[in-house]
Order: structure tokens, then C-alpha cells, then sequence
């Protein structure tokens, strides 16, 4: 009896000794692959993001009431649009619905400091790293982004060096909290705000146009040259330039240039909310008339001319393209409307191969945050059918 107590607890030792190292091997498995730098071209790796989608409406959401009456913290800006607190779950969740890489935009200047040196609150940068971490494990790709940031940028052409300098604070200690993570992590230098009305109205002839792409080309250029000094896996992690605007039309100008890269691995970033009355108006505004149906021909020839835009100007040259942000609302719109933009965005994209669409999407629009599903399960089911037919094609 003596001797099978000892047999037994020999073998619990061993058994208990394999889990331990079977749990080291996994996670040193896991710490390998959230640092791998792959043999991957930029054109290779942007086929291999299948179909996206935005954390939108969280880490960006910024406004002075907030730091007025919230209590400090980096949950007072991520609840503050809308937002339940992010959870590992809720990252999973993507994955387990299909998608494959997840967009975090994110406003760096919550919580920063305001001695001129531009120093990023160390609990924010911790919280959304915390948020990158819990992607990459469920084996999605990251986006990061300097998003709309409270619309300093927009002081570009009064304040240029000011603005260059905070935009390269930020960068600078983006890229070296980061340096170390693998290809699954990509940096997009801006969101939107590349592109200045107060310079060149494009409604009203050239005048200003080349100083205002001047203006964008600069600001690109320092984004790959500080990321690219950085240090780390940073000097050949894959970039995403942000486009004119993101307009395609402004982004294939021949103004628009990609900044010079060494490395030779940038994509070109652009959003696709076209037609505005239907992919933004949700009511009558001065400019336009919200437009509740979409899918004439008219629409389907304008979504074509534009992917096609993109693909001669960009993806036949060698650089791929990521659709940051695509989508609509569904508040005053036809459902059937919605679901047909959504997937034929989604298919017009993928289908010319280099390019991968990212849907736009916010609390209690497309995915349920609280239960961690897709809640249109039928669009659900057409992108990802979208993303397996096109899977072999784009890879």
C-alpha cells in the first residue's frame, strides 16, 4: 500500500511537472509570436488581415468635459462615447466572429502632460497596450493610430513646428513602448485630419493645393522617419500612411506622395463613406439629402470606379492599401441597404486583391460589445464567406 502512495505521487509530480512545462513552452510560444518580424512583404501581409474592424468610439473619445468631470483615469475617456470597458473577452470576440484584424484608434493627448514636452499619461499608454496585448493573443492584427486627438492637427499650417513637434513626441513614445512587438502590429501615422480646407478648398480651383500636400507629405515622411529610428522590431515594422484626407480621389492625386522608406513596407490608408448622404446622413442636412436606400446602378458604378482608382494608382505599383474605415449607419436606413453596402464594399475591396477593408463600428452598431456577437448575423455570414473566397487570392 506504502509503495503505491509513493507510486502515485511519483506520477503526480511528473504529470504536474509536463503541465508546468507544457504551460512554459506555450508561453514562450506566445511571447515568440507577439514578437516575430516575419519574411512578409507589405503587400503579403495586407492579404493575409482578411476582413477588419474599428474599436471605434473608445480609446479616441476625448472632449475637456471629460477631463472636467471624469475622475482621471483612462476608463473616464474609454466608457466616456459609449463605450462599456473593454474586456479580454470582448477582444476575443472579434475573432471568434471572423474578423481578422482590429483597428484601435486612439486619442494620445488624454491624460497628457501640459509642461510643453507633450509626455503621454503612462496608465493610458499601459491601458491601450493592455488592450493591443489582448488582440495579438487572439492572433488578430493591430491597427494603432494617432486619431483626431481633440483637432490640434487642424493648427498645422498656423503652427507648423509646434505641431510637428507634438507629433513627434507622441510617435517617439508610441514606437518605443511598441518596439519590441512582431508584424502583427502595424502604426498608422493620422486618421483623417491630413489635409487642410483652410488651405485648399478643393470646391473652389487649386489655389493652396500643393501647399496643402505639401503639407501631408511632410507630416507622412516624419511619421516613417521617427518610427524608423526607433529602435526594436520598429525599422522594418509595416506602416500605413495616412492618405489626403483619406479621400481616394485626393489620395491618387499625383500630389500625394508616399514618404521615402528604406524599408520599402507602407500601405496607403483611405475610407470609403461613399455616397456621404447615405454612409453618413441619418437626417436632412444643409448640404444634402439623407438617402435611406443604396444599390443603383449609379452606386454600384461609383464604389467600382474607385476601387479601381486604387487599385492602378497604388496596388498595381506594389503598395498595398488598407480601408481604415468603411460603413454606415443604420438608424432612418433600409436594412437590406445596409447589409448590400456593407458586403459590396467588402467585396469590391477584396476581390481586386491588396487591399483590405476594415468596418467602421461603434457600441450598439454592428458588434455586441456586452455579448460579444455580431448582431446582423446574416452580414456576418456574407464577410466572412466574402473573406474565405478571396482568402487563396490575396495571399
Amino acid at each position: 500500500m506504502k509503495f503505491k502512495k509513493i507510486l502515485a505521487n511519483f506520477m503526480a509530480m511528473v504529470i504536474m511537472a509536463g503541465a508546468v512545462s507544457s504551460l512554459a513552452v506555450d508561453s514562450a510560444a506566445a511571447a515568440d509570436k507577439k514578437t516575430e518580424m516575419r519574411n512578409m512583404s507589405t503587400m503579403e501581409i495586407v492579404g493575409d488581415m482578411g476582413i477588419g474592424i474599428n474599436l471605434g468610439n473608445t480609446f479616441e473619445s476625448c472632449g475637456e468635459w471629460i477631463d472636467k468631470w471624469g475622475d482621471g483615469t483612462p476608463k473616464a475617456y474609454e466608457t466616456a462615447w459609449g463605450s462599456p470597458v473593454v474586456t479580454e473577452d470582448m477582444i476575443k470576440g472579434y475573432k471568434k466572429a471572423g474578423f481578422d484584424t482590429l483597428r484601435i484608434p486612439v486619442g494620445w493627448s488624454n491624460l497628457m502632460s501640459d509642461d510643453g514636452k507633450y509626455t503621454i499619461s503612462k496608465a493610458y499608454m499601459e491601458r491601450v497596450n493592455e488592450v493591443v496585448d489582448w488582440a495579438l493573443d487572439a492572433d488578430l492584427y493591430v491597427i494603432i493610430n494617432l486619431h483626431w486627438d481633440g483637432g490640434w492637427l487642424e493648427n498645422i499650417p498656423t503652427d507648423f513646428d509646434e505641431c510637428l513637434k507634438k507629433y513627434e513626441a507622441i510617435w517617439k513614445q508610441v514606437a518605443k513602448n511598441f518596439k519590441n512587438y512582431g508584424d502583427k502590429l502595424i502604426f498608422e501615422s493620422q486618421n483623417e485630419e491630413l489635409g487642410w480646407i483652410s488651405v485648399w478648398n478643393h470646391y473652389g480651383g487649386n489655389k493652396g493645393k500643393e501647399e496643402s500636400y505639401d503639407y501631408v507629405n511632410k507630416i507622412n515622411q516624419k511619421f516613417v522617419d521617427v518610427v524608423r529610428k526607433s529602435g526594436g522590431n520598429n525599422g522594418k515594422r509595416h506602416l500605413l500612411i495616412s492618405g489626403y484626407n483619406t479621400d481616394i480621389e485626393h489620395t491618387c492625386d499625383p500630389l500625394f506622395k508616399m514618404p521615402k522608406d528604406e524599408a520599402k513596407r507602407c500601405a496607403v490608408s483611405v475610407h470609403y463613406y461613399n455616397p456621404s448622404t447615405f454612409a453618413i446622413l441619418t437626417e436632412d442636412a444643409s448640404w444634402g439629402k439623407a438617402a435611406s436606400t443604396w444599390g443603383t446602378k449609379a452606386d454600384f458604378a461609383e464604389l467600382d470606379k474607385q476601387m479601381d482608382m486604387l487599385k492602378k494608382t497604388f496596388v498595381d505599383k506594389g503598395i498595398p492599401v488598407i480601408i481604415g474605415e468603411y460603413g454606415c449607419p443604420k438608424e432612418n436606413k433600409d436594412e437590406a441597404s445596409v447589409r448590400r453596402y456593407l458586403s459590396k464594399v467588402c467585396d469590391s475591396s477584396l476581390s481586386r486583391g491588396g487591399i483590405c477593408p476594415v468596418l467602421w463600428d461603434i457600441t450598439g452598431l454592428h458588434y455586441d460589445r456586452d455579448k460579444y456577437v455580431v448582431t446582423d448575423k446574416t452580414l456576418q455570414k456574407t464577410l466572412v464567406g466574402l473573406k474565405k473566397k478571396y482568402s487563396k487570392k490575396n495571399k
